[in-house]
């Protein structure tokens, strides 16, 4: 054997970090379609962005100094001798498309969603890949506090329409450019002493972005005890944090102030937030989010607030699989049974047709009609419809329910009305 014939055997498999979705895409379409559902409820209109970007978005918006940006993107270079970037998140690049478009024309609040994979080289596990999907919202131009409830609003009627219900919201607020300097000071004290004892990670965060601190898994032991944002805000942090919280009270929505909440992008500003699903453990976290009021000035737009969350799609299926509300697989509704090839053609006919408003299937192997039939039960197909000789003469087709093996003759108009009924 030839060593191209041995290379030609040898199976591809997936890139690490990635997953097929086979068994479960019909989950997968439930819970983006019951997703989509709320947002276009709430006034979001869905937007799509490329899947990469340059380079240069991600580090200005997102942060040079973050993980994110230092350790886990896929960039490259094109034949073009341009750095690209797989999207690592969906705010920066909607954000792009927001100022690149000139939507502020359109008047404020522009307010979009966008489900879509992204990309970050992490160490896989569950409900971590490398290639993973999120659901998000982008609400652009509000500096209210009504703005960020909304927003939360919007990331819990999503959890209830998915039918979740032990997921817990935690709050908090990081500050602005006035009061950040004066905290970000006072993490230093603290962990100067402290320094010899952090990862490698924590000591190059201490003298780049001492903020990040709070976010180490493996330091989390002294966030504990760090100083707490809340006692450095300014008046005016301050009275939009209380507003939240007010608004949250109003609606009867309960939360926790955890000041530990300092999420992992650079651009957040004020409010930050997540909901968590403890039981699954360290990766608990399904959605987050917060405000970014200067992101779209740091992309070289006007100044324009906004606030947005993004949920994590294998989580979150986690999460029901952990609750066991995942909905049944439905088959298709009607399964059209040649009884000899010469009804095949009838056959199509009717598909065709009936296609219009039921999901159908038909033999497409040259099955005889008992296999036919099995066929169907294995496509938990709910009714099937006998057509043969006698059924094309007359116009009354055989329709049998698959639950129960009772069946009707029928006219083909009085076939669809069955089947919905």
């Amino acid at each position: 054997m030839s060593l191209l014939s041995q290379w030609v055997k040898i199976m591809i498999k997936k890139i690490k970090g990635t997953n097929d979705i086979v068994e479960d895409a019909y989950i997968w379409e439930w819970v983006e379609n019951k997703f989509k559902n709320v947002a276009k409820r709430f006034g979001f209109s869905e937007i799509r962005t490329p899947i990469f970007e340059a380079t240069e978005l991600f580090d200005r918006g997102v942060g040079k100094e973050t993980d994110i940006v230092q350790k886990e993107m896929y960039t490259f270079e094109d034949k073009g001798g341009r750095t690209i970037t797989l999207r690592p998140e969906g705010t920066a690049p909607v954000m792009r498309a927001f100022i690149e478009h000139g939507m502020t024309s359109k008047g404020l609040p522009q307010k979009f969603f966008y489900v879509g994979p992204m990309f970050r080289y992490e160490r896989p596990q569950a409900g971590r890949l490398r290639q993973f999907h999120q659901y998000g919202i982008e609400l652009i131009g509000s500096p209210l506090p009504i703005a960020d409830v909304y927003t939360i609003l919007v990331a819990i009627e999503s959890l209830k329409a998915v039918g979740l219900e032990n997921f817990k919201l935690k709050i908090n607020s990081t500050g602005c450019e006035k009061c950040r300097p004066k905290y970000r000071e006072a993490l230093r004290e603290y962990y100067k002493p402290l320094l010899p004892k952090l990862c490698d990670d924590c000591q190059t965060r201490y003298e780049k972005n001492v903020l990040r601190l709070l976010d180490c898994k493996r330091d989390a032991e002294y966030a504990k005890s760090a100083p707490n944002i809340l006692d450095y805000l300014c008046d005016d942090c301050k009275t939009h944090f209380g507003e939240l919280k007010r608004l949250l009270d109003s609606l009867g929505i309960e939360y926790e102030v955890d000041p530990s909440i300092v999420r992992g992008l650079d651009y957040y500003t004020r409010t930050v937030f997540e909901i968590k699903y403890p039981s699954l453990g360290a990766q608990d976290a399904i959605i987050g989010g917060g405000r970014y009021d200067n992101l779209v000035e740091e992309l070289g737009g006007a100044p324009t607030p906004s606030v947005g969350f993004a949920g994590g799609m294998e989580r979150i299926i986690l999460a029901l699989k952990n609750e066991k509300k995942i909905p049944p697989f439905r088959g298709v509704d009607l399964y059209i049974v040649a009884v000899g090839d010469e009804q095949r053609a009838e056959v199509l006919k009717m598909a065709e047709k009936l296609s219009s408003e039921l999901k159908v299937d038909v033999d497409l192997m040259g099955r005889k009609i008992k296999s036919q039939f099995k066929n169907a039960s294995k496509e938990m197909a709910r009714y099937t419809l006998i057509v043969g000789e006698d059924e094309v003469k007359t116009g009354l087709y055989t329709l049998k329910n698959m639950s129960d093996g009772t069946q009707t003759k029928l006219p083909i108009d009085e076939i669809v009305k069955t089947v919905k009924s």
